[in-house]
């Protein structure tokens, strides 16, 4: 961020899993941006050190409360960008993605090819994939899916090849 000149406005958690959060306390430090988390996610943000532990890993120091909660359907701006809040549970209770112009920011939720696990605490395959149907597919075609690992993709790509979407599964 410094390199670029860059000031966070804002850290938007899309879930609260060991691996998207334990640079928050670092971040929030430094710049004094605000931390943002769906309620739904705050058990297990609060239960990182018991996360670390499940993964045979020493637990982080003390991560900040959030200072505000994801709405559903609300609009937040980042400069000239809008970009709206769908709470998305599956993968976590809490997961939510950011709809944004022509792009969307799907955390855990939608992978290439994959979707987000749901054998972790508070994940539920049948709520996954319900979300996934009920927020994303909607979204055009040629919308850009962002996601918490892994490469871009897109809705249309998703809709006709994920074998979780596309009826490869048998649950299409």
């Amino acid at each position: 961020m410094k390199e670029a000149g860059a000031r966070p406005v804002a850290i938007w958690l899309t879930h609260a899993h060991l691996d998207h959060v334990l640079g928050v306390a670092r971040v929030a430090s430094e710049t004094g941006a605000p931390v943002w988390l769906h309620p739904g996610d705050r058990p297990l943000y609060d239960a990182v050190p018991d996360q670390a532990a499940w993964f045979g890993l020493a637990a982080p120091g003390q991560l900040p409360a959030p200072d505000r909660a994801f709405v559903p359907g609300e609009q937040l701006r980042v400069g000239s960008l809008s970009f709206e809040v769908r709470h998305a549970p599956g993968h976590s209770p809490g997961s939510v993605c950011l709809v944004g112009p022509g792009v969307v920011l799907t955390g855990d939720v939608l992978f290439a090819g994959s979707i987000g696990r749901t054998d972790l605490p508070g994940g539920d395959f049948q709520t996954l994939i319900a979300s996934i149907e009920r927020e994303l597919l909607p979204l055009s075609d040629d919308t850009i899916v962002y996601s918490g690992h892994g490469p871009e993709t897109t809705i249309g790509r998703e809709r006709s090849s994920n074998p979780f979407l596309s009826g490869a599964y048998g649950i299409a």
